[in-house]
């Protein structure tokens, strides 16, 4: 059947259009997305601006427009944590359904964690045993950790690198104090996770958001001699090299969008933070995330 998949995120509107049959691999047939960063429209008491759901309406019906040249068997449309925290949500959804036809369902962050989790156990495999999965979006941080398809733990923070460059990051660059203080919120955040969790036996997880993929691009670029995967060690250059650099710098970083130039620094300060907390070495990146977990989950399903 072929799927088409709406995610609502906090940094873009992606509609993806998968083929995808039980007992196989989703396959991407073709995706469409607007940059919108959602959260960049939150008011001072947290609800979505006018301006915010018009643009996210226009960019529903522009990723459906763009998408027109596909006969679609079903649409899965879901939002995450930008409209999941949003305290007009009910009325952003409301406005989206009236406008476009378009039901998001909304997630929880701890379900976010977990579909995630099953795209990248069956990525893996059972021969992966224990997977400890991060991935680092706009808005939030998830944390997922076990041995079966469904995990032990699962855990959704407000760690998202737009977020934390919002609430937290001032200057151009960076202001230290401004630094200091996202560096002491991120550790307190992640405290009782990592006492939760409690001892890792593995030195590396897996890592499924562009967060990632972004700064393993950097320290390939910057730091061959330390491999394909983004380690701590790399981190621990980059971040301090990173915090110093202003906005027209960070965009001429390889593999970076405007967009996401914004938020990076934020971004790898939470991957540092993470990987000392849990006492990781490095991270595997899994190209399937959430949206192959929301496809996996509807074919499981769908056969019973």
């Amino acid at each position: 059947m072929r799927l088409g998949v709406l995610d609502v995120g906090s940094n873009t509107v992606h509609l993806q259009v998968m083929d995808a049959h039980h007992g196989s691999a989703p396959l991407a047939q073709s995706s469409f997305k607007v940059e919108l960063r959602l959260t960049e429209y939150l008011d001072s008491v947290g609800a979505i601006s006018p301006d915010g759901i018009r643009k996210l309406v226009a960019a529903i019906e522009e990723v459906y427009k763009q998408a027109s040249i596909y006969q679609l068997d079903e649409t899965l449309a879901f939002a995450t944590s930008a409209i999941r925290e949003a305290t007009n949500s009910d009325q952003v959804l409301d406005e989206v359904f009236n406008s476009t036809n378009v039901e998001l369902q909304v997630l929880s962050g701890a379900d976010e964690a977990r579909f995630t989790f099953l795209a990248v156990r069956r990525w893996l495999g059972w021969s992966a045993g224990d997977i400890l999965m991060l991935d680092i979006g706009g808005g939030s941080l998830e944390i997922a950790h076990g041995e079966q398809e469904n995990p032990s733990s699962a855990f959704s923070v407000q760690l998202g690198g737009g977020r934390l460059t919002r609430n937290y990051l001032s200057g151009d660059p960076f202001s230290e104090k401004s630094l200091e203080k996202l560096k002491s919120h991120i550790k307190e955040t992640l405290d009782p996770i990592s006492m939760e969790i409690g001892e890792i036996t593995k030195n590396y997880a897996i890592g499924t958001s562009k967060t990632f993929r972004s700064l393993r691009r950097i320290q390939m670029h910057y730091l061959p001699n330390y491999g394909e995967n983004l380690t701590l060690n790399g981190l621990n250059i980059m971040v301090p090299k990173l915090q110093k650099m202003d906005l027209k710098a960070r965009m001429n970083l390889p593999g970076l969008s405007p967009g996401r130039s914004k938020q990076i620094v934020a971004g790898a300060m939470v991957a540092q933070g993470a990987m000392k907390k849990l006492n990781l070495d490095y991270i595997v990146q899994c190209p399937w995330a959430l949206r192959e977990g929301i496809v996996l989950q509807r074919l499981d399903w769908l056969k019973q």
